[in-house]
């Protein structure tokens, strides 16, 4: 019977390498270039330098979160489909051992 379950769970770990890289590498850049972002959208909409009123703060914030939300996205699908691919390729070794163990049956 052909399966992949090496396949899922390489994705499983893959994901969570993809979480501990995410923590280690992608939360404070995803946070920097966000805010980078959010200061540019704030300034053009009300002006250089950025005031302290809430509304271009809550831009500011919105696109950290943002940034931060895309960072993790990019880490922990990349991982998890590297993870995917490297099961598939398991499971096809696999697989194809024992068509040839079979055929010489």
């Amino acid at each position: 019977m052909k399966t992949r379950g090496t396949a899922r769970k390489m994705a499983y770990v893959g994901a969570g390498a993809g979480v501990v890289l995410f923590a280690l590498a992608g939360l404070l850049p995803g946070s920097l270039l966000g805010g980078v972002m959010g200061l540019n959208i704030a300034g053009s909409l009300f002006g250089f330098p950025v005031s302290s009123a809430i509304l271009p703060r809550l831009i500011v914030g919105i696109s950290m979160l943002l940034g931060i939300f895309g960072s993790a996205v990019m880490f922990i699908a990349g991982c998890s489909s590297l993870g995917w691919l490297v099961g598939c390729a398991v499971d096809s070794f696999k697989i194809g051992g024992a068509m040839e163990a079979e055929a010489k049956n």
